[in-house]
């Protein structure tokens, strides 16, 4: 303990937090917002009482639920180029570059883990009120619209949150694709400096503060939402 370098931490951590920290919220950030857009959307396909409809959304959850994040991020980032090549009928692959390649990986991935909660969200809802909606002559897209969604994600919201933690700390993977997140600046200070106790230390203690101090506000959120109900 006498060995550890204070130093190296002082010397890098604006790098740290201006790169890697930034990227890292970015990516989040993006991914929770696509994510819960495309899951709400799968939600409403898996509640649909079109058989096609509703089992094209079960396999595409049950398939991404079945399969390791970080073989996704591999199979999106080595092969998006060839898909977008062979989209637009080019010779060679397409530069898409890392950040989009991950972003549409993360994307596509927790757009899964949304789509059940939303789910359960949705089913959480009486079904007293989607009738009330079609006798007041809406159709079920203004239903789901005007009615159910608001409440399912009033409902949801801290499992929304819960999820979103987890999501932050799996961006950390996409450092094994050399790409400069927090966790991958780190990485690299660490490896430059030789001094892998500190840097991965400190990386330790910035997740556990902002992971606890976000876990706290999930729990103020759900006593919050109690009262509501």
């Amino acid at each position: 303990m006498g060995n550890f370098d204070f130093d190296v931490i002082q010397r890098s951590w604006m790098y740290l937090f201006q790169t890697g920290m930034v990227f890292t919220l970015k990516l989040t950030f993006l991914a929770m917002t696509g994510g819960i857009i495309i899951g709400t959307l799968l939600a409403m396909m898996r509640l649909s009482s079109n058989k096609l409809i509703n089992l094209f959304a079960s396999g595409y959850v049950n398939l991404m639920r079945s399969i390791p994040l970080v073989l996704v991020l591999f199979w999106f980032y080595f092969l998006v180029p060839y898909i977008g090549a062979w989209i637009i009928g080019a010779n060679e692959p397409v530069a898409v570059g890392a950040f989009s390649s991950c972003l549409i990986t993360f994307v596509m991935f927790e757009a899964a883990y949304y789509c059940e909660i939303m789910r359960s969200g949705i089913q959480s809802i009486p079904r007293g009120q989607i009738w009330a909606g079609y006798a007041m002559g809406m159709n079920y897209w203004q239903t789901m619209g005007n009615i159910v969604l608001p409440q399912a994600f009033r409902n949801m919201i801290p499992i929304l949150f819960t999820q979103t933690i987890v999501l932050f700390q799996d961006v950390s993977l996409v450092s094994i694709l050399s790409i400069p997140d927090f966790f991958g600046s780190a990485a690299k200070v660490a490896q430059r400096d030789g001094r892998l106790v500190e840097m991965y230390s400190f990386a330790a203690v910035v997740y556990f503060v902002m992971c606890f101090g976000l876990s706290s506000l999930v729990k103020k959120l759900q006593a919050k939402v109690a009262i509501i109900r």
